[in-house]
């Protein structure tokens, strides 16, 4: 799909779109109880739509009712031999310690960028664990087969805290000793505190120390229905939040400010920046600086735990006077694209210049942005990066391959479209 975004000005209100970190952990925890979940507030990204098929091929019975869904589940009792995640990376990361609870042999694939992605880190642990694995040289797809047996390991945290959620939870559902896992240079702790605050919500013992290392305890099952509601999502959030610090004066409802999320910290370089943000439990009031101020300023920030701020960071960071800072480059190699060199093309196309220094990222902002037409690399943030700086651009913005939006917020241009935003795809106007 081919997108258009034209100079826009934003006024209005809009709720944020559902958290796929908390989405895909409460199915993985609905996955693991045995007896019925209902998630209320729902995701319906894509992958969110890849966590309930992996769930369903793990033996859960999934009923949708809309605003919430029924997870029915006996722990793993996997149908078949095969499940696919998608293009999540953290589906991958989180759901093969899970099916490798089970006895049965299962293939585990997935699509996209995805198969790509170095997996290596399940040659080297799952094997301590009791579980055979044979993957694809490090890469999808893997061929494992349990039953994992918990016990005390140690684990590199560099590349991802992804491993070590899907390692918790299989841990949390098979241990019947204190087990402990100790972690090196481990990034995106506020992701782990996600985990371990979904955990428990069902039921689950982990003692945190210092995210050096953790004790999982033998856990009695937690009884009867469970219900979870999924929070707002601030990585999807962070874009809405940046539109209208360039582009209008907006209201974003449904972010949790006290959230565990790591994307939350967005609102460090909103405040920065020097737009005009006010902050409430419940919503959050948005707007470029006053008139007559200076405008935006270019701020210095650290994404190191928060690598998918790259995107609507580098959107903020091109509309502020000066250069702009950002640590934390080394994250961003293996995601949907590599994030780094696909925001520093894109962006030159619009006439930003994004220098990549070692683990900084230099973005030289505040010389306007010019129309041009930019391609997503089927990145669902480069696509929103894109359409939030082309807001105000100096003329029309052609965001090929833009349906990338539907792996995590498949709402995005109809959201902004709602808050006054001019976008058009080729085939006929947004509804």
């Amino acid at each position: 799909m081919i997108v258009t975004v034209k100079p826009s000005s934003l006024s209005g209100n809009i709720n944020a779109p559902t958290s796929k970190s908390s989405m895909q952990r409460a199915c993985a925890a609905a996955l693991l109880h045995q007896g019925l979940t209902v998630i209320h507030n729902p995701g319906r990204s894509n992958d969110d739509n890849a966590a309930l098929s992996v769930i369903q091929n793990l033996g859960a019975v999934v009923t949708d009712h809309g605003g919430s869904i029924d997870i029915i589940s006996n722990g793993i009792q996997a149908v078949g031999n095969a499940m696919n995640c998608g293009e999540s990376g953290l589906g991958i990361r989180m759901f093969t310690p899970l099916a490798a609870l089970s006895a049965n042999a299962i293939r585990i694939d997935g699509t996209g960028s995805l198969v790509t992605r170095p997996m290596d880190f399940f040659d080297d642990i799952l094997p301590q664990l009791g579980v055979s694995i044979q993957s694809n040289q490090g890469k999808l797809p893997l061929q494992i087969q349990g039953p994992l047996q918990p016990k005390d390991i140690t684990i590199d945290g560099s590349l991802s805290s992804q491993f070590l959620t899907g390692l918790l939870f299989a841990f949390g559902k098979a241990a019947t000793a204190p087990v402990t896992i100790t972690v090196s240079n481990l990034k995106s702790k506020p992701y782990i505190d996600l985990t371990l605050q979904v955990m428990q919500h069902f039921g689950y013992k982990v003692e945190n120390k210092n995210f050096e290392s953790f004790v999982v305890y033998p856990a009695a099952a937690a009884a009867g229905t469970i219900t979870y509601t999924v929070e707002g999502d601030w990585s999807g959030g962070a874009f809405l939040l940046v539109a209208g610090a360039i582009a209008g004066s907006i209201t974003v409802a449904g972010l949790d400010v006290f959230s565990t999320q790591a994307d939350k910290a967005i609102l460090k370089a909103l405040m920065d920046s020097g737009c005009a943000i006010s902050i409430e439990e419940k919503q959050i009031h948005i707007g470029p600086p006053a008139t007559g101020s200076s405008g935006l300023k270019a701020f210095h920030f650290n994404a190191t735990d928060c690598p998918d701020l790259f995107p609507p960071l580098v959107a903020l960071a091109a509309y502020c006077s000066g250069t702009t800072v950002i640590e934390g480059v080394n994250r961003l190699a293996h995601k949907e694209s590599n994030r780094g060199l696909t925001l520093q093309e894109e962006f030159a196309k619009m006439g930003v210049t994004v220098k990549l220094q070692d683990d900084l990222m230099l973005v030289e902002g505040g010389n306007g942005l010019h129309a041009a037409t930019v391609h997503s690399h089927h990145d669902h943030r480069i696509a929103m990066a894109c359409a939030v700086a082309a807001l105000c651009a100096d003329g029309e913005t052609v965001i090929e391959e833009a349906q990338a939006v539907n792996k995590s917020y498949p709402e995005f241009y109809n959201h902004i479209q709602q808050l006054g935003a001019t976008v058009t795809s080729v085939k006929e106007a947004l509804k």
